[in-house]
């Protein structure tokens, strides 16, 4: 339960780059280095979290800490993979942490590099791995240019959509090589505790502003897929008698600085509403807004392992996996390249990193102290 908690701290610490970033060091760490999780495994469990909403990169780490250690270890894996990110937003709202800080801004910028090679080699591995065939080689490109024309969130659930029905459609299933669970129902009672705190907020959020207050973030947890980004909209909408607009953007310009999930932006909103008892205020929100996304892994995760094995199940995963590289392919481009290459050097350093880590196999650890050094000395 430990190695648990302390191998997604480390991630906490790192993890820049956003929800797609975050599948790749996930893939590399628990993956192809500590075999907590085949491959097979991990490639149904990114396509299950796609169609869910919720923070997907934060879900697909708790559904790793729930089959490496059952609900505890999915507790403590949110809480390693969070906690930086949460004390970081919280010390921005109290002690203004980030007003000048040029070591802090160093390392900053070499994860960011850091984060590109990352994505990159994530590219590389899931494309080997999801695109043996004409058919997903041409879905992992036009979903990659379709997404590119069309960045937003009802783009990304289009092609997710479309592409799993060609998958069902052209995509024939093959036997799974690992044993699957037998077959279990979806998980009733966390199905109606999602549904019933949905429900409660929402009538009580009329007569009190507590509730109103946790119930917008527990609605934006609800409502949002794909998380990241597109959770702005929504808490901008929910927040907007408890926060000024100066107020939200600062919030939001900062959690582009800090690693983890992008969802720790509830951290900062909590503590700035709750000016008079800030610490728990970023703890109600985070708490509540990462809660609806966990609730809905826990009632359908057996179910879906049992149903990925179906032959139909299996050709719309076959086409979400393909699809998940040309998501890659287009976040690589921007926010994740865009946002940390400035000129020719970076992108030396972010070859140099590259080559480093696939040829030479060395420890991701290490490659992300060298970044980090870099990023403080230049």
């Amino acid at each position: 339960m430990f190695e648990i908690f302390w191998r997604f701290l480390i991630l906490g610490l790192v993890s820049f780059g956003g929800p797609v970033a975050h599948i790749g060091y996930f893939q590399k760490t628990f993956v192809d280095e500590l075999k907590w999780i085949s491959q097979e495994s991990y490639t149904k469990l990114v396509a299950f979290t796609q169609i869910l909403p919720g923070p997907s990169s934060s879900q697909v780490g708790f559904a790793i800490g729930l089959k490496r250690g059952g609900v505890f270890g999915a507790i403590l894996a949110f809480i390693g993979f969070t906690l930086p990110s949460f004390l970081l937003m919280y010390f921005a709202v109290t002690i203004g942490i980030f007003d000048s800080n040029s070591i802090l801004f160093g390392v900053v910028t070499g994860l960011k590099l850091f984060a590109v090679v990352v994505v990159a080699d994530a590219i590389i591995t899931m494309y080997k791995n999801f695109c043996k065939t004409t058919l997903s080689i041409a879905i992992a490109l036009l979903s990659a240019l379709f997404l590119v024309l069309f960045s937003n969130i009802t783009a990304t659930i289009f092609a997710l959509i479309f592409f799993a029905i060609v998958g069902i459609m052209f995509i024939k299933s093959e036997k799974t090589q690992e044993d699957v669970n037998p077959h279990k129902k979806i998980n009733y009672i966390y199905l109606s505790l999602f549904i019933i705190i949905f429900i409660l907020l929402g009538i009580f959020g009329v007569y009190s502003d507590i509730a109103k207050f946790i119930n917008a973030f527990y609605s934006s947890g609800s409502l949002v897929f794909g998380g990241g980004h597109v959770v702005l909209p929504f808490l901008q909408e929910f927040l907007k008698e408890f926060i000024s607009n100066d107020s939200f953007l600062v919030g939001y310009a900062l959690a582009q600085s800090v690693p983890g999930p992008m969802f720790s932006f509830a951290s900062y909103l909590g503590a700035d509403i709750l000016a008079s008892s800030p610490f728990l205020g970023a703890l109600i929100a985070t708490i509540t807004i990462f809660l609806p996304g966990f609730l809905l892994v826990l009632a359908f995760y057996d179910s879906w392992e049992y149903y990925s094995s179906k032959k139909y199940v299996f050709g719309a995963i076959a086409g979400i996996n393909a699809t998940v590289v040309g998501l890659l392919i287009s976040a690589f481009i921007s926010p994740v390249f865009t946002s940390a290459i400035f000129d020719f050097f970076d992108l030396f350093l972010v070859i140099l990193g590259l080559v480093i880590l696939r040829r030479y196999k060395i420890k991701i650890l290490y490659l992300l102290g060298l970044f980090c050094l870099v990023g403080v000395v230049l």
